[in-house]
Formats: C-alpha cells, structure tokens, sequence
C-alpha cells in the first residue's frame, strides 16, 4: 500500500482560496459516485486522442502506488476506460482517475470504491491505436497539469498544486485550516458583516 497523501486532509475550497482559479479544474469534471472520499496524490500523466483509449490503459500498468492518472482526452463519445481498467489501477495501487473524458462500468466502479472523476459515462469503448509518450504535460478541464504536480479531487472540484510549489502550498493550507478551527461561527459572523459593510460602505451603498 502507499503512504496516503498529506493533502487527502485539505479541501479544495483551501486550496482553490490559496492557489486561485487557474489551478481549478473547469466543473466539466465531476466525482462519478458519491460519496466519494477526497482524492489526493502526485499526478501520472496520460494523453489520449479522442476515440482511442491505449495509453491510460498502458498507463495502469506503469504509474506508481499512490499516484492520480490525469488523462487528456476531451472525448466524450467513447469511454476511457471500464471496470476492468478500473479494478486493476485499484489492485495495483492508483489512487484514482481524473479524466476529461468517459468511462463505462460506472456500477462496477462505483461497487469497488475506485474514485473516478470524469465527465460522464458511456457504453461505447474506444480504440487502442494511438500511442502516445506517458508522463508528458497535459491540459486537463482547462489547467495544465505536470507530472508529480499535486491533484486533490472531492465534491467541491479539483485543484492542482504545482509540484515546486508543494511544500508551501501544504504548509499555508494548514495554517488556514487551523485558524479556521479555532474561529467560532459568531466571531466569522462579525469579522464577515465588517467586511462586507465596509465593501459596501466604499461602493456608495446606503442602506
């Protein structure tokens, strides 16, 4: 088994707040089953050409334990993968599948708690013919993501952390989280009416 990633504790609400929106990942991609627990770890890349699904499935045979297959695709009118690929990628340690694109098998998937997040299902398999290099950089739901960058995928989205930014980006998280934690509802209710009537106050409003 492989060690579990220190960002499965760490929303992408604070992620996103840290990192901005052009590390989201666009809302064409969503958890396939829920609920589905949060998704964390160092991004193997996988590019395949629409209708042609050969190296995601090469790809499970190669990624490291632990590791999030990040596929671009965009395809979605032939799946990715199915539940066979899926319980593989499972037995041999993935963590889970970000993919802009399709699967099928969703009952076998969501049966074995393999977390998958994509665009969506479909019955149709695709072709095995392009071959492509693996571990390249890709362009997923619109965000650029590198090997070994961080991907951390739950029902609010998904985020990257760049890889060099890893350590930092980790440290901020939590420092926030625990603010966050020894602030009560009420003192978050008066420091948010603060801010938004002072916002209010600059912009001219009177009421």
């Amino acid at each position: 088994m492989s060690r579990r990633s220190p960002f499965a504790d760490i929303p992408t609400t604070t992620l996103a707040d840290l990192l901005g929106s052009e590390q989201v990942m666009n809302i064409g991609i969503r958890p396939l089953w829920a609920p589905m627990p949060r998704l964390a770890g160092p991004a193997y890349t996988v590019q395949c050409p629409p209708g042609d699904n050969l190296m995601l499935h090469a790809a499970i045979h190669r990624a490291a334990p632990g590791s999030v297959i990040v596929v671009e695709s965009g395809d979605v009118d032939f799946a990715l993968a199915g539940g066979n690929v899926c319980a593989v990628a499972q037995r041999r340690g993935v963590a889970g599948f970000v993919a802009d694109g399709v699967i099928r098998d969703i009952g076998e998937v969501r049966e074995s708690g393999f977390p998958v997040h994509a665009r969506g299902v479909v019955p149709i398999p695709g072709t095995k013919k392009a071959v492509r290099p693996l571990g390249e950089p890709v362009r997923c739901a619109g965000v650029r993501v590198e090997a070994g960058d961080v991907v951390v995928a739950d029902e609010d989205g998904i985020v990257v952390v760049p890889s060099a930014r890893r350590d930092e980006v980790l440290h901020a998280a939590e420092e926030k989280l625990a603010e966050e934690a020894d602030q009560s509802l009420d003192a978050w209710e008066d420091a948010h009416r603060t801010r938004i009537d002072r916002i209010l106050t600059d912009g001219g409003f009177e009421g």
